[in-house]
């Protein structure tokens, strides 16, 4: 039976341990929902009354050249770049990861004419789907979104497939797909590849040129804790960057923006991918987030990752076996993202009761309680915290009050 004492030897040994002050975290709470809403880091309200005050107000319009907030896009770009297995200009943060998703999948569809097929996965996160169908219908449905049921997509790409389009952590299994797998048989079947590194971008190490993936999108505000409504970010390597055109040919990626010129003309690089004028406020809070990786080694970040849900599976199998709990998430290392979800009846009034407890979660429809592992301000301590609240929530059947059965709009 593994101890509190055990877990909180492993945060004295923990490398990254004073990663976890660089987060205002409230009193009384064990924050497993990172992956879907990271919590503060210190230093953003500082620079968010440093852009307002002496900026905004202090600069006003001269800001955009005094202050360099033209530039913010392709500079935040740059920090996220390393996180994520990227090089320097080719990292975009931008719009949302909706915007970013039509944006690149427009320009590979460009890019093979002749063929007619999207790969995706039914477990995609469903915006990726949503965004694939709706381009279908912009092409008079000249094209065919195949959508593979399971985790093995390998057999459904062969020469009629121009892109394949997926998630790389499943957001409710936090499955991990084989990247190099996957974008390997991709191209050898002269399809392009688009990943979605939402749930695993700031958890996990990730390699895109290691791969030689041609896309990648993401969100900022789950594990890289930009904040509600964070800038997205896009990934387009050197090699495709003046080759390929996005749809959204907004002002700000012409090649010549402030000469207001008739007719669009690209940008070149990565440039081409902006389209309107970027958010300041978010994106100072974003670049300001990004401050808590400044020199951290993934490949550490990673290891605890895996630890802390090794963890976590373990104490609930040991202390909650005898309430219901059904394990969705692999086993297998290799195949697990920073989160742990399990099956449950009632996974909906289970996770309000613990949330009521102060062990904040997610659901996710049908059955599934979610749990978030970030590596830089969870503790061991928390896991072994939080499985004892569950514990006593089930124990004690907490969760069958009659408001914990109540749908919020938000799960």
């Amino acid at each position: 039976m593994i101890s509190r004492d055990e877990m909180t030897a492993l945060d004295s040994a923990d490398p990254l341990a004073a990663s976890h002050a660089q987060f205002d975290l409230p009193d009384g709470i064990i924050y497993l929902d990172g992956n879907s809403l990271g919590p503060v880091p210190k230093g953003v309200p500082e620079r968010l009354a440093q852009v307002v005050n002496e900026q905004w107000r202090g600069d006003l319009i001269k800001s955009w050249n005094v202050h360099g907030w033209m530039d913010m896009p392709l500079r935040v770009g740059d920090r996220i770049a390393p996180l994520i297995g990227a090089g320097p200009d080719e990292v975009l943060a931008s719009d949302t990861t909706s915007v970013n998703l039509f944006k690149l999948m427009a320009a590979a569809l460009e890019q093979r004419p002749d063929r007619k097929v999207i790969v995706g996965q039914t477990g995609n996160f469903p915006t990726d789907n949503y965004l694939a169908e709706g381009l279908i219908r912009f092409t008079d449905n000249d094209h065919e979104l195949r959508l593979v049921d399971g985790d093995d997509v390998l057999d459904a790409i062969d020469d009629t497939v121009a892109l394949v389009s997926l998630t790389q952590v499943d957001y409710r299994s936090g499955y991990v797909q084989d990247m190099a797998a996957v974008t390997a048989a991709a191209h050898d079947a002269g399809a392009l590849m688009l990943w979605d590194l939402s749930h695993s971008a700031g958890a996990m190490a990730v390699d895109l040129n290691g791969a030689q993936v041609d896309f990648a999108v993401g969100c900022s505000y789950k594990y890289l804790n930009g904040g509600p409504g964070a800038p997205a970010y896009l990934f387009v390597p050197r090699r495709l960057q003046d080759l390929v055109r996005q749809p959204l040919s907004g002002w700000l990626g012409h090649a010549a923006p402030f000469e207001f010129e008739q007719s669009y003309r690209p940008a070149p690089g990565i440039l081409r991918q902006q389209c309107g004028t970027p958010s300041i406020l978010a994106m100072s809070a974003l670049d300001a987030a990004l401050d808590v990786f400044d020199g951290l080694d993934m490949a550490l970040v990673r290891q605890k990752s895996l630890s802390l849900t090794e963890h976590f599976i373990a104490l609930m199998e040991q202390r909650c076996a005898g309430h219901g709990f059904t394990l969705a998430t692999p086993r297998e290392q290799v195949r697990r993202g920073s989160q742990v979800s399990w099956h449950h009846e009632m996974g909906y009034p289970i996770m309000q009761a613990l949330i009521a407890e102060g062990v904040i979660g997610d659901f996710r429809s049908p059955d599934i309680l979610r749990f978030g592992f970030a590596p830089l301000y969870l503790r061991y301590v928390d896991v072994w915290d939080a499985v004892m609240v569950i514990d006593k929530v089930m124990s004690e059947g907490r969760w069958d009050r009659p408001e914990f059965h109540q749908r919020s709009a938000v799960t």
